[in-house]
């Protein structure tokens, strides 16, 4: 019995110690100062601010279209028998494009070869006539007279055989224009007939566009008009290609502003090597009127919810909230320019990080922030 409630008391012993130990480790976690966990962004989350060149002008819009084109249209009326291009397909000039046959052509191109050779027996029958007077009339038995009526009627038949002959020219022509052919280099973008179509003289066959040179035709508001001239510099942006900034230079001014929409039409002209560019897209962009030196930033790191905008800057591994003033908006590439508020240098927080409160502590996961572009 005394060994049994010995054994009893070790344990109860144990368990308080045990229950002591713990309530010590417990006091002692709870009394711990917790550690702030950073937020660990991306690059593509921070922006670096950096001074670049910032232009000003006024604002053209419109649509690309081809610099030179070329109509191709029936010269001759009969039935298309082939068509030897395709939409899309690259041409040089003088290539065949398509074949037509007239019939009535066959018949023409005979009776113009028959007209040239009864002109031709004429003339040789004329000038043997000729011949045999000129010999009888050195020997005194033909008259003058009858000479001179030889040489004429041989002066005659000749004047038919040029007629003939330009006749059969003319014939000849007609025929070659049955052989339809590109009359510049490039690619075919419309075809609107084919095999077996019956086509008039002045009938649309293709549609040739030079894709080494594009045109922007764009308008721009009358109240601009003095900061636009021909050879400045345009910058725009193009549906279909996100992200890229191509360039042109403003080739002619027209000299009339539309009278509804106070618009003036500006066409463009932009080099498209490569032939990346095609006709009847959209662009926007801005004539490079004036420049000057600044701050731009992404949009998406401008919070305008406000009465003033504000940013998130990053400063001593914390997140700040600056209030900010805006500038010039440049649409084409999605930025805004900061006049004050925050310094090339400074690193900003953009898109989805905007919602990060001000005092968090962040870690930036690349070692260097992109610039801001």
């Amino acid at each position: 019995m005394m060994a049994r409630s010995m054994g009893v008391a070790a344990l109860a012993l144990g368990s308080a110690l045990s229950l002591a130990a713990c309530g010590q480790n417990g006091e002692a976690a709870e009394g711990a100062p917790k550690k702030e966990e950073a937020v660990v962004l991306g690059s593509e989350s921070v922006v670096q601010i950096v001074t670049e060149e910032i232009t000003t002008g006024p604002v053209i819009s419109g649509t690309l279209a081809a610099d030179r084109d070329a109509q191709v249209r029936a010269e001759v009326g009969g039935t298309v028998v082939a068509v030897l291009a395709e939409k899309g397909q690259a041409v040089r000039a003088g290539q065949p494009l398509a074949r037509i046959d007239d019939p009535a052509m066959g018949s023409q191109s005979i009776s113009a070869e028959s007209a040239v050779r009864a002109a031709q027996q004429s003339v040789s029958v004329a000038a043997r006539n000729v011949e045999r007077n000129q010999t009888l009339n050195a020997a005194g038995a033909v008259a003058d007279r009858d000479l001179e009526a030889a040489r004429n009627q041989l002066a005659a038949a000749q004047s038919q055989l040029a007629a003939a002959r330009a006749q059969q020219a003319g014939v000849q022509k007609q025929a070659g224009k049955t052989s339809v052919r590109s009359p510049i280099s490039g690619v075919v973008s419309e075809r609107p007939v084919s095999a077996g179509d019956v086509v008039a003289p002045g009938g649309p066959l293709f549609t040739i566009v030079d894709p080494g040179s594009m045109r922007l035709e764009g308008n721009v508001p009358a109240a601009d008009m003095g900061q636009v001239r021909p050879g400045a510099t345009v910058r725009f942006t193009v549906t279909g290609y996100p992200g890229q900034t191509f360039t042109g230079t403003v080739q002619r001014v027209n000299p009339a502003a539309d009278p509804v929409t106070r618009m003036v039409p500006v066409y463009v002209s932009i080099p498209n090597n490569g032939g990346r560019l095609v006709a009847g897209l959209f662009a926007e962009g801005r004539v490079q009127a004036q420049a000057r030196q600044g701050i731009l930033v992404p949009a998406s790191a401008v919070d305008e919810r406000g009465v003033q905008p504000t940013v998130l800057r990053l400063a001593g591994g914390k997140v700040e909230r600056v209030p900010v003033t805006l500038g010039t908006r440049v649409s084409e590439t999605d930025r805004v320019e900061i006049t004050s508020g925050v310094n090339a240098g400074d690193t900003l927080l953009t898109g989805a990080a905007l919602g990060t409160s001000p005092g968090t502590r962040v870690t930036v996961r690349a070692s260097a922030a992109p610039a801001a572009r």
